[in-house]
């Protein structure tokens, strides 16, 4: 069965879709604890990016790995939901998914540091 919401197309579909995505941030911040923090270290870290960038690169590659871990750390919010959804009984296919989109997170995070380090001291 697919969704009603399919056949919608043109103006319309792009104005759900941005309520949707307005839905899935709120709902990520009153949930994730996670998604919490690096929002607020987004939020600090970004200003500092424009100060402390030399170049438009510079900043562009500052910002977009603290973006990506947003990005990410969404992803895995979403991955956890939906194991949740399914079962919350212990099974070893779901702790995988769990850990894959934690790994996920992890790397994004060092992402961040190994960018911020290149850029800062490179």
């Amino acid at each position: 069965m697919e969704s009603s919401f399919k056949g919608k197309t043109g103006l319309r579909r792009v104005w759900n879709a941005f309520h949707y995505s307005l839905d899935g941030l709120g709902a990520a911040w009153r949930h994730e604890d996670a998604f919490r923090q690096e929002a607020l270290l987004t939020l600090l870290l970004i200003p500092l990016a424009l100060w402390l960038g030399e170049s438009a690169v510079e900043r562009a590659l500052m910002i977009g790995s603290v973006l990506l871990v947003l990005i990410v750390e969404l992803m895995n919010s979403a991955v956890e939901a939906a194991v949740d959804r399914i079962s919350l009984e212990h099974h070893p296919l779901s702790k995988r998914a769990k850990d894959v989109g934690s790994a996920a997170v992890m790397i994004a995070l060092i992402n961040v540091a190994a960018v911020w380090g290149l850029v800062l001291l490179g």
